[in-house]
């Protein structure tokens, strides 16, 4: 991977993800640099990767090669505003990390010339199996295109979306989905307390099956999920008889509902901020 200086501003989960990911593949800590106005996120950040601690976002910027945009969507246009006059752009790469912010609205935040590229990480970076997915306006060479790539390979894997609005779609099938996966583990835990298991004894043997069935979806690639539902069916036993509630309930329209909701949700943030 080609090595420049990175700022991150923002020293949050994802910003710490992308780090630990940067640094375990060989990345030089002395290349990166992690921006906070508080110490403790970004002191404790820099003293485990041995990369640079600053509270000075202009610096960072004005020092770095690529600016890792890293704050929450509400606090963006305050962040920006800091840096639109004390830093030229014109040979900086941005990277974005925040939903709900067209790249439009970067370009009125910094600069018209700006290299953006928009991110859309999920929260399984964190121990290197996440899945990201990227845009890059039209104006982005190729060079930059694999440098992004390449640092968010650091933490998993990657898809490109061609049209700006597919990021939304990315939210709904991958970057909130890892809330869904746990609120359906959280209600057989609540279950299986009830049956009178253990917190402990619940959550492990719901991990296992859930690690379990992902890990046989793995070794059957070319074998749909529904195929590998039917499997496990026998009619009239005990699984159909699950599955019938969950039909009965209108799961899977539910399951539709809930990304359609993000997706609206996601459209109507880029109207906020």
């Amino acid at each position: 991977m080609q090595h420049r200086k990175i700022a991150f501003i923002g020293a949050g989960n994802m910003a710490h993800a992308i780090i630990a990911g940067l640094v375990s593949h060989g990345y030089p800590a002395s290349m990166i640099t992690v921006c906070s106005p508080t110490p403790v996120r970004r002191d404790k950040i820099a003293q485990q990767y041995g990369i640079i601690s600053t509270s000075d976002n202009v610096v960072a910027a004005q020092q770095a090669d690529v600016i890792v945009l890293a704050v929450k969507p509400q606090m963006m246009a305050e962040v920006c505003q800091a840096l639109q006059h004390s830093v030229d752009f014109s040979q900086k790469l941005v990277l974005t990390i925040a939903a709900g912010i067209p790249a439009q609205r970067y370009h009125d935040y910094l600069a018209q010339s700006l290299q953006l590229i928009r991110i859309m990480p999920n929260t399984p970076s964190l121990v290197g199996k996440g899945v990201s997915g990227l845009f890059a306006e039209e104006n982005i060479n190729a060079e930059d295109k694999h440098f992004a790539e390449q640092l968010m390979q650091s933490v998993g894997s990657v898809i490109w979306c061609e049209q700006e609005q597919e990021i939304n779609n990315i939210i709904a099938i991958t970057g909130s989905s890892p809330a869904y996966f746990f609120l359906f583990m959280e209600s057989m835990q609540q279950e299986a307390e009830k049956l009178g298991y253990s917190p402990t004894q619940a959550r492990e043997l719901i991990l296992n099956a859930a690690e379990g069935a992902v890990e046989l979806a793995k070794s059957q690639s070319e074998t749909s999920f529904a195929t590998l539902r039917e499997q496990v069916t026998s009619k009239g036993g005990t699984t159909a008889m699950a599955l019938a509630q969950f039909y009965d309930q209108g799961l899977p329209q539910t399951v539709a509902n809930a990304m359609q909701s993000a997706i609206s949700r996601a459209e109507e943030m880029e109207k906020l901020f």
